[in-house]
């Protein structure tokens, strides 16, 4: 597992205001995909620990909106409007985050002999918020990941030979 990191300046290749970590999560792509692509599972588990979502749209398709409110542990609400950018099922979802402040999410899928390693790469607009904000993003981003493996995790899980299956048993 890749540590999380502050604003990227140790990679040169990388945009400044980027954020990147990674998680191994012992599930095959299609059902941590499907965690994601899924707007009832993934208003469980989307934000940092103690957060919750009220989802207005979620249309996951290409150019689909996203628009929900983030409700904070101590009562505030952060309203957030998003579209989806690239999604190419089971491997990847790039999510473009048009409301203040603006950053693109690129969520890449790689399936390893126990598990599927979950990259996530958060690119700010402008490097000098991404500066700003980097102690509250870098553990909101494992957050997420952690809330991400719990709801994967709840599912049945699927052999990891079976990975054309769409992630959930019926």
């Amino acid at each position: 597992m890749e540590p999380p990191i502050t604003p990227d300046t140790r990679n040169s290749t990388s945009p400044p205001g980027t954020f990147r970590t990674s998680r191994e999560i012992p599930a095959t792509e299609a059902q941590v995909f499907a965690a994601i692509g899924d707007p009832e599972r993934l208003a469980r588990w989307w934000g940092p620990a103690g957060f919750t979502n009220t989802f207005e749209v979620c249309e996951f398709k290409v150019g689909g909106r996203w628009t929900f409110t983030m409700h904070a542990p101590n009562g505030t609400d952060y309203p957030n409007e998003n579209e989806f950018v690239e999604i190419e099922e089971p491997r990847r979802v790039v999510v473009q985050h048009v409301s203040e402040p603006r950053f693109r999410l690129t969520l890449g899928l790689t399936q390893t002999p126990t598990g599927t390693v979950v990259s996530w790469e958060q690119v700010f607009e402008s490097a000098g918020f991404a500066g700003r904000v980097a102690h509250i993003v870098v553990p909101a981003n494992e957050d997420n990941l952690d809330r991400l493996t719990v709801e994967v995790l709840r599912e049945p899980p699927l052999s990891l030979g079976d990975a054309s299956e769409s992630g959930r048993n019926r």
